[in-house]
């Protein structure tokens, strides 16, 4: 029997992920998204079926994937009034795809549970370049046996995925995630700024430097535009904000101490100060040389 899919919220991560879905895995595929004319744009493109609420694309779905902005777009599509967990049936799977908290995963797979319906955090890193090209990291917390069946779809847009532990172990390992870039994306755009102003071919120590140990996929990916002052090519500062906020509130609940971590999240709010929102995260450069 083929699995019937559904999947709600089509972003710059959840349109290419969807469509993975389709094409790689051959799927049944009904969607949804706040303004419908994106989904409507989906399913001329791919095909499928689209819903005009979280509730009627989930309807007879085996596995419902959600990727959305926050805890509270998050609890609107799931348990709100026109919510997926209104029409899921008994035995169903919804597998979360959002950066959110700790607590909002632990809260739906409590609710979930007492539906008959199971639920996976399951965040993912690798940005709108790794949605594109199916090659996500997803980072997963809930039951081992929900799991396994949904490690496999997954793979039709990941690279990597795994079961971190109990619900909830996915947003924290994604936690850990944001904070190392955090600290990475600084000393990377600290680099660049003090390359330059010694009169360094920040090209050629960039060449040098990254067969080494400062080498990070931040510094591959993204020197060449930090370089050249452009910063349209990655995740948002006012995303990355809210993922460390995210970070900074578990790590006061359970003790954990993020100097780092604070003051580059000082940093980005800089940025926003200077009207780099959208920019991409590799931003912190510019605050530096304006």
């Amino acid at each position: 029997m083929t699995l019937k899919l559904c999947f709600i919220g089509l972003g710059v991560m959840g349109y290419p992920m969807a469509g993975y879905l389709k094409t790689k895995g051959g799927f049944d595929v009904s969607v949804y998204n706040r303004t419908t004319a994106k989904a409507a744009k989906w399913v001329s493109e791919f095909g499928g079926t689209h819903g005009f609420t979280p509730a009627e694309s989930a309807v007879n779905a085996d596995v419902v994937f959600a990727c959305v902005g926050n805890d509270d777009d998050l609890r609107e599509v799931t348990t709100g009034p026109s919510g997926a967990f209104q029409s899921m049936k008994q035995g169903a799977i919804f597998v979360d795809h959002t950066t959110a908290s700790a607590d909002v995963a632990r809260e739906l797979y409590g609710v979930a549970k007492d539906k008959g319906i199971s639920f996976i955090d399951a965040p993912v890193s690798g940005g709108q370049a790794g949605a594109e090209n199916g090659a996500l990291t997803v980072m997963c917390g809930g039951d081992e046996a929900a799991y396994k069946t949904v490690e496999p779809l997954i793979a039709n847009f990941a690279k990597m995925c795994r079961l971190l532990g109990p619900s909830g172990s996915g947003q924290l390992t994604k936690m850990v995630n944001q904070i190392c870039i955090a600290g990475l994306v600084e000393g990377l755009a600290e680099g660049i700024n003090f390359g330059k102003k010694a009169g360094l071919d920040i090209e050629a120590v960039i060449e040098v430097i990254s067969k080494g140990a400062a080498q990070s996929w931040q510094m591959e990916n993204r020197y060449k535009t930090m370089n050249k002052g452009e910063y349209e090519f990655g995740f948002a500062v006012d995303w990355m904000r809210k993922d460390l906020g995210i970070c900074l509130n578990e790590a006061e609940r359970v003790g954990a101490d993020l100097p780092v971590t604070k003051i580059v999240d000082e940093f980005y709010s800089e940025v926003q100060e200077m009207g780099g929102n959208r920019w991409d995260t590799s931003s912190l450069l510019a605050r530096l040389e304006k």
